[in-house]
């Protein structure tokens, strides 16, 4: 008769499991769908900074770069909303406390969408933009996806339109690339700083701690307020949303990061039509088994995915992965581990989350997976699951 081998954990491997389960539980996959004939639908085609400039304003290359800034931001800064937003909260005592807060915006149509960051609105009871002058417009919250930091909100638009800010691709930008930020820092309306692109392909992280892959780094100065204002080339053409500075003051020293546009533009019509960005999902809970070892748990394995409990009728659970269990004798028992998933290396969250970033609802992968004892491959169809609850961000604005 054969015998099944099962792997036990040490209480101490135990009470490690349990206080990385606080720290590591995971967030769940990302995937960005492309939506980009719905985009160019909604009259927002893709530019490239090598194409000619709005025809509102002069070819940079024959004038002045001084002259060009200028140009740029009287030609845009219409299109530039300055948003207020007001939270309300109860204290112990039943009073009601008032928050205010303030953020920067983009006009992206003539319907009166608006794009900015998610943190800029998250939480927010009212929020109300002003274009300049002293009208404000009452706004409401159209979509937004705390993964990567970004919200549309919509305004009723004046019978005489909006200046819209047109989109242009974050793909072919160049270190030493001249860019300007146009956004309300410190509640400054309309604020003009330039700077040059300092880094591509940044890593950052959103407020519920999602790596945002390939974000823009700046030294054009911008602080509280610029959040969700436009990062535009040259040419007027939007290539960045302006979402975080890097610093230990709380100011900016030149170390500022935009979310790519092309980002943007593969979200926002998934906005606009569902409220939010349909991704696909593993549907459980994992554990890094890198960080495990860093806190004194060993497993059978070096690297890899623990999984921790699967989610109720989520692509794990109907793929049969297991999770940590107890037998008879109440000791636990390892489950799954998932250790590659179509040959790519998953040692953290973050390689799940860049992988099923390529990937879309009711795709099939294949994961090979250590169980025990033995590794083996099961395959996964991807589906939709609630996302994890967000978090606070250590350097956010």
């Amino acid at each position: 008769m054969s015998q099944k081998s099962v792997y036990h954990l040490s209480a101490r491997q135990i009470l490690g499991l349990a206080f990385l389960s606080a720290l590591f539980a995971a967030g769940i996959a990302i995937l960005v769908s492309s939506y980009g004939s719905f985009w160019k639908d909604n009259g927002s085609p893709s530019v490239s900074a090598e194409e000619p400039p709005l025809a509102e304003l002069t070819n940079p290359d024959s004038i002045t770069d001084e002259q060009n800034s200028i140009e740029v931001y009287k030609t845009l800064a219409p299109g530039v909303a300055f948003i207020n937003t007001t939270s309300y909260t109860q204290d112990f005592w039943g009073q009601v406390e008032e928050g205010k807060g303030t953020g920067s915006g983009s006009v992206i149509d003539q319907q009166g969408h608006i794009l900015t960051n998610f943190h800029v609105i998250e939480g927010a009871q009212k929020v109300t933009v002003s274009l300049g002058g002293n009208k404000t417009y009452p706004a409401k919250v159209v979509g937004s996806d705390p993964d990567t930091d970004l919200a549309v909100i919509k305004i009723d638009p004046p019978q005489t339109g909006l200046t819209v800010i047109q989109l242009g691709d974050s793909d072919r930008l160049v270190v030493g690339q001249k860019v300007l930020a146009i956004g309300n820092p410190f509640g400054l309306d309309r604020t003009l700083t330039t700077g040059i692109i300092s880094g591509l392909q940044r890593p950052i992280r959103a407020r519920n701690n999602r790596p945002i892959d390939a974000a823009i780094q700046t030294d054009a100065s911008i602080n509280s307020g610029n959040s969700g204002g436009p990062l535009l080339d040259k040419f007027g053409k939007m290539i960045g949303i302006n979402s975080q500075i890097l610093s230990p003051s709380g100011g900016s020293v030149g170390v500022g990061f935009a979310v790519p546009v092309n980002t943007a533009k593969r979200e926002v019509p998934q906005l606009i039509q569902f409220g939010e960005v349909k991704r696909p999902k593993i549907g459980a809970n994992l554990l890094s088994i890198e960080q495990l070892a860093e806190q004194g748990v060993r497993l059978p394995v070096q690297s890899g995915l623990l999984v921790r409990n699967v989610v109720n009728g989520g692509s794990a659970e109907r793929a049969g992965l297991k999770g940590l269990s107890q037998d008879n004798s109440g000791e636990i028992v390892l489950g799954d581990i998932i250790l590659s998933i179509d040959g790519e290396k998953m040692a953290d969250m973050d390689d799940l989350y860049r992988y099923l970033d390529k990937k879309q609802i009711g795709d099939t992968v294949q994961a090979k997976v250590f169980r025990s004892n033995r590794e083996m491959t099961v395959p996964i169809k991807l589906l939709q699951t609630p996302s994890q609850p967000a978090t606070r961000p250590n350097r956010r604005f």
